[in-house]
């Protein structure tokens, strides 16, 4: 067995093992909201289905979880002390995607319906909100010095995530040329803000909760951010050409929604000729049909945009690589967190 295929066989284990550590205190947490409330989250979590019956084994991976654990072990910690931090991320992570469903307008995540198509858009916003208000209170609990240093990291963490969501969406008003284009910096800064801050803060909550100098918390959130921007490449790929028995979107659903994607925006700014043929494409009279969303994605390939995010995720891997070997952590965590980096990834695009 090689190292490579060794790590991937160790990385579900690691996350298992993370998530198992974590859950008991995230169930304990979703009980202290209101009943409606706490119903809600159960359903976008995964937990149980809209008449709150429970579904076994839907947990997802529970990557924030992990990356909260593992920082606290890098720090030298326990795991036990990322715990709280892992639950306010998840929390977070959970808001997010609620609000980003009824921004989007997408009916479905993972195969089940989001929250607002399930329960309405009211209730949605107002778990949203609750999980959001839980999050902060759950870190304000921890005493000393930690809970004050964590509560700043979460609130820097959620500046930044609404910042990517309003590039995000200001993206959709900019035409896909000329020069007021989202140009393929502009989408890696939003991915980073968007994507890659609560993964950075988890990463450092964990470690500053278990006492970690400023350093080390601030290597392991530059670290989470790289993955983050990886994440999102890989995202943009599984909206494109994702199957969608493991996405739950209908096939070249990003393109259907004319969504301006890392690799849409790098075909467009290639030099091949068929980023001139997607450019006409895009920029024509009306929607695209079924057969016009097959032929844009055949172009976005042909001008290299798969090839491009493929690129950037790997870059991005390596980046967040450098960063942990930067700085002083616990060997075994750095091993785990090492393992598990590249499998988060490479993972989805098999």
């Amino acid at each position: 067995m090689t190292l490579s295929t060794a790590r991937q066989a160790a990385a579900p284990q690691i996350l298992d093992r993370c998530r198992e550590l974590v859950r008991p205190a995230l169930v304990e947490s979703v009980r202290r909201l209101h009943p409606w409330h706490a119903e809600t989250a159960a359903f976008s979590l995964g937990w149980s289905g809209v008449d709150g019956d429970p579904v076994p084994g839907s947990q997802g991976k529970g990557v924030r979880q992990a990356l909260a654990v593992l920082g606290a072990e890098a720090a030298g910690g326990s795991g036990r002390d990322g715990v709280i931090g892992a639950v306010a991320v998840e929390l977070i992570h959970t808001f997010s995607l609620i609000h980003d469903d009824i921004m989007d307008g997408d009916e479905t995540r993972r195969r089940r319906p989001t929250v607002w198509k399930a329960y309405g858009t009211g209730p949605a916003v107002l778990a949203g909100d609750a999980l959001f208000a839980l999050a902060v209170r759950t870190l304000t609990e921890v005493p000393g010095p930690t809970g004050t240093a964590a509560v700043r990291h979460l609130s820097g963490a959620l500046g930044d995530l609404v910042h990517g969501q309003a590039q995000d969406l200001l993206f959709e008003s900019r035409p896909w040329t000329g020069s007021e284009a989202v140009l393929p910096h502009e989408y890696r800064a939003m991915a980073t803000h968007k994507t890659g801050s609560l993964l950075g803060c988890a990463a450092a909550l964990g470690a500053v909760l278990a006492g970690a100098p400023a350093p080390v918390a601030d290597a392991l959130d530059r670290a989470g951010r790289h993955l983050g921007v990886a994440f999102q490449a890989v995202d943009d790929l599984l909206g494109i050409w994702g199957d969608p028995q493991l996405t739950g979107k209908p096939v070249h659903s990003d393109l259907r929604r004319l969504k301006k994607t890392f690799p849409v925006l790098a075909a467009l700014a290639s030099e091949h000729r068929a980023a001139r043929h997607l450019e006409a494409l895009l920029t024509g009279p009306g929607p695209l049909d079924g057969a016009g969303v097959r032929r844009a994605a055949e172009l976005v390939d042909e001008a290299g945009g798969r090839r491009a995010a493929v690129t950037e995720a790997r870059d991005q891997l390596r980046a967040a690589r450098t960063c942990l070997d930067g700085v002083e952590l616990a060997e075994d965590a750095r091993g785990d967190l090492l393992t598990l980096i590249p499998f988060l990834v490479d993972d989805r695009t098999d």
